[in-house]
């Protein structure tokens, strides 16, 4: 059985957990002895990176790493396009959300203890968010007939910014085919399971107190 190290409220575990839902693989979590980022995991994954997979001998981290692996060593249903420029595509807009949309997101955590709230950096990660919802739109030109590796991590990750916007406050401004394209992903049942689990899970970090 695979096993994979996670921590609840990790996205890219979440991320993860999608495709081996949508794969109908069984697998077993364990949090990172030590915990996240302790010398202890250190020293089974150097880079101390989360989620990681162990599969008999092989050990890999980074979400975007085990996706590929799982979708080569599992290949259906298939998670890619077939053809070459369409696999391209599709990690292109994998890569968006991991490079450009989600990072914009995670430099909020600083804000959401009140005493800690930056209302310049809020307003400054709005534009920024916007900016990337706005070139989304224009990346994202079909309906998602099939659910591909490219999708798994937006839904958490507009999970994350449906908690922010009402609580910093944020203004976002959601394109039309976004919110069009964001249900027809969380229609699928991976997707929609993944979120069931772990939307109680932020609810629960929120209001966990952390010094």
């Amino acid at each position: 059985m695979l096993t994979i190290y996670t921590v609840p409220i990790s996205l890219y575990c979440a991320k993860l957990r999608i495709v081996l839902r949508h794969k109908k693989l069984e697998w077993n979590e364990q949090p990172p002895p030590g915990g996240y980022g302790s010398d202890e995991y250190k020293v089974i994954v150097a880079s101390g990176n989360l989620p990681a997979l162990v599969d008999g001998s092989l050990l890999v981290a980074d979400s975007e790493a085990i996706a590929e692996y799982l979708e080569e060593k599992f290949p259906v249903p298939a998670m890619l396009p077939s053809k070459p420029q369409h696999r391209a595509k599709a990690r292109e807009l994998s890569r968006f959300h991991d490079t450009r949309l989600e990072p914009e997101i995670r430099k909020l955590f600083g804000s959401l203890s009140p005493e800690k709230r930056d209302p310049q950096l809020i307003l400054a990660q709005a534009i920024e968010i916007n900016t990337r919802l706005l070139q989304l739109s224009e990346i994202i030109k079909i309906s998602p007939a099939e659910l591909s590796l490219a999708h798994c991590g937006y839904p958490i990750t507009f999970a994350w910014l449906d908690v922010f916007i009402p609580l910093l406050p944020l203004k976002i401004k959601w394109p039309k085919n976004i919110l069009n394209w964001r249900e027809e992903i969380e229609a699928f049942p991976a997707v929609s399971a993944e979120l069931s689990d772990y939307c109680p899970k932020i609810e629960d970090w929120l209001i966990t107190p952390r010094h």
